[in-house]
């Protein structure tokens, strides 16, 4: 059960105090999440190269959902390895170096292979817009440019052993300062950065290799130059700028799994009647919303994902 209360944390279990102060929620009110970051915008996301890509509306949101400013999608982030405060990847995004680059696909499959990001960017693009929730609460609808996860993975030929898939992102200080040891901030993260679902999870259509958004190339601070995005379980679950994916037996240890598990289980569906231990998930704010809504359970996606948990007990295995 995912719910514990204070008095049976230890000290070391407990994520930082300024991490749990979200700083534009708290520090600037609620207010300042209606409005385009003005301070970090004020460094402009530069254009990257653009995407052509196909809109899929099987999988995209209804038209009548608004999609998120760019200015707010690029410079209010979760991406710990440039930092903990959200401003942070736009800060310091212009370390990451997303050429070369390339993904290692190995583990149980029939065919390993390393993929060259321009290999990657050869798949027939789609655009698909989803909803992203994070488990703080708040929410983004994003015009996501890749193509199913489930593409790539069928070309390495996974064997009958394999049940999981493990992704790894990018582990090099120089790119990421988040990861030296001199780092004062939020620590509490093993690098590299892990994550992973269960194979019918990575097969499921929904599952985006996503290599854009807004019509062009990943911004740094969004993951580039290759991530994921699960848009039915909270946004930590979407690695970014992934060099390696694994297909294991076993369930992979995940990041915050690893950091705190008490509050990260492996699955991290978005599930309303799960809280937090410090906080409600029951509502949310979207980015560029005053009002708070209502959260969906699978964040929306339950006619397409739900049958992937049929019989399970979801507060247990949250």
């Amino acid at each position: 059960m995912l719910i514990k209360r204070a008095p049976m944390f230890k000290a070391s279990e407990i994520t930082e105090y300024r991490l749990y102060l979200n700083r534009r929620e708290f520090m600037l009110g609620a207010a300042a999440l209606t409005l385009a970051p003005a301070a970090v915008a004020a460094a402009a996301t530069p254009q990257r190269e653009p995407l052509k890509a196909t809109r899929n509306t099987a999988y995209s949101l209804d038209e009548k959902e608004k999609v998120t400013k760019f200015e707010s999608a690029t410079t209010y982030n979760n991406f710990y390895e440039f930092g903990m405060d959200k401003e942070d990847p736009a800060k310091y995004a212009h370390l990451l170096k997303p050429r070369p680059w390339t993904v290692q696909v190995d583990g149980l499959v029939h065919k390993p292979k390393r993929f060259d990001i321009e290999e990657i960017l050869r798949f027939p693009l789609e655009e698909r817009v989803y909803s992203l929730r994070c488990v703080e609460a708040w929410s983004m609808v994003i015009p996501w440019i890749g193509f199913s996860l489930a593409a790539l993975l069928k070309q390495v030929e996974p064997t009958g052993k394999a049940k999981f898939v493990e992704f790894t992102t990018l582990k090099d200080p120089e790119q990421f300062p988040a990861q030296k040891p001199s780092f004062f901030g939020f620590s509490s993260i093993e690098w590299p950065y892990v994550e992973g679902l269960r194979l019918d999870e990575a097969m499921h259509p929904l599952s985006l290799l996503t290599v854009g958004m807004y019509g062009q190339a990943l911004p740094n601070q969004d993951g580039a130059p290759v991530r994921i995005v699960v848009p039915w379980k909270y946004g930590f679950k979407s690695a970014k700028s992934i060099v390696h994916i694994r297909l294991t037996e076993e369930q992979p240890k995940t990041a915050w799994e690893k950091a705190a598990p008490q509050e990260y289980g492996f699955y991290s569906n978005v599930n309303p009647t799960v809280d937090h231990p410090r906080w409600s998930q029951a509502t949310e704010r979207r980015i560029g919303e005053f009002m708070r809504r209502k959260t969906l359970m699978f964040n929306g996606y339950g006619d397409q994902v739900a049958s992937l948990y049929a019989g399970m007990d979801l507060k247990k295995y949250y």
